[in-house]
């Protein structure tokens, strides 16, 4: 196959999911297509910092609106009014922008997609694909096949969530909290659960039912947006759903316990057959050997992993599941990737 060559950006190059996009450009004979130049954006800050790609340096450029001349894709993961700000500036200079932020995920006129569940919506861009929220990304790969096979009604999905969803920062904190406390020290709370809220709540050891701040109806945004973005990924806009998202000081990969209602009455096992052909999920259950998924055992890989699958006891078409995945990989980065190969393949770029 003679794969084409791009010019890419990465527009918040220095954070979490940015290191995660580099990393997997490096890897590129793996992917569809090749790297002709990478040009790596952020804030003024982090401007002139030198990062290796591929054993050469690369210096950080401020983003400005004149950042993404020749550019062909920019990933962008440097927050939503970064995208607010400059996005618009790339399509315009001829970039394809692949969004790593909320900013855009409910707009009407950009795709919100996971390419195993929605890759055809990828036709109807007009110059930026949305990736989704990392929770409900990797919830919808995973029940998106069940959908197909059997119906589905309703969710009823409980999450816990690794702190690297809330950044580099995020991270230190839980590692510094928790040395602090085995050392039997003081222990600081600065960031989470949510950096923009009042109060702010040791991680270590401990379990924030808060991801993100409360809206009005006592929901966090990190629930609404869950709840928005699967019926708009696997368009059901009617579909019954509720959501608690739960923070856990776990590095990497989330972890959900999801409950579904499919429209057919089917087995445990014809569920698992289902999971066990879709693209992008690994069946992981086998409660003789102790076999399921865990953040630890899932983390730095791209797939999204479900087991632990189970009738519920008193409705017969109720399922009970748990799925976990790397939420820098799946949950972001690599859908990110997924999307460039994926409009490669159908000449989209």
């Amino acid at each position: 196959m003679n794969k084409k060559e791009y010019h890419v950006a990465i527009v918040g190059a220095t954070g979490a999911v940015g290191q995660k996009i580099i990393h997997l450009l490096e890897q590129d004979q793996e992917l569809q297509f090749y790297i002709k130049k990478i040009t790596l954006l952020s804030s003024k800050r982090s401007a002139g910092k030198v990062i290796k790609f591929k054993g050469k340096e690369v210096t950080i450029q401020e983003t400005t609106e004149l950042s993404f001349e020749g550019v062909d894709i920019a990933f962008f993961s440097a927050g939503g009014e970064v995208s607010k700000r400059f996005a618009k500036s790339a399509v315009d200079g001829g970039s394809v922008v692949i969004d790593n932020t909320s900013h855009f995920r409910m707009s009407k006129d950009v795709p919100l997609v996971v390419p195993e569940v929605n890759a055809h919506k990828l036709r109807e861009h007009s110059g930026i694909i949305s990736v989704p929220n990392c929770s409900a990304l990797q919830m919808v790969t995973a029940l998106n096949p069940i959908k197909k096979a059997f119906g589905l009604e309703r969710i009823i999905v409980s999450t816990y969530q690794a702190v690297s969803g809330s950044g580099m920062n995020a991270i230190n904190e839980l590692m510094n909290q928790s040395e602090a406390m085995l050392k039997g020290e003081d222990i600081t709370a600065e960031i989470l659960p949510a950096k923009n809220d009042k109060k702010h709540f040791p991680i270590a050891f401990n379990v924030l039912p808060q991801v993100d701040v409360f809206t009005e109806n006592d929901y966090t945004f990190e629930e609404q947006k869950m709840i928005n973005e699967t019926k708009k990924i696997m368009g059901m806009p009617d579909l019954k759903m509720s959501a608690t998202c739960v923070r856990v000081p776990v590095v990497s990969s989330h972890s959900e316990s999801v409950y579904i209602e499919v429209e057919q009455d089917v087995t445990v096992g014809e569920i698992k057959k289902v999971l066990e052909a879709a693209p992008g999920v690994v069946l992981q259950d086998n409660p003789t050997q102790q076999m399921y998924p865990t953040p630890l055992t899932s983390a730095g890989k791209k797939e999204t992993f479900v087991g632990r699958i189970r009738k519920d006891l008193d409705l017969p078409r109720g399922f009970h599941l748990w799925i976990v995945s790397d939420n820098l990989l799946k949950g972001a980065a690599w859908n990110s990737v997924q999307i460039a190969e994926t409009m490669i393949k159908l000449d989209l770029l």
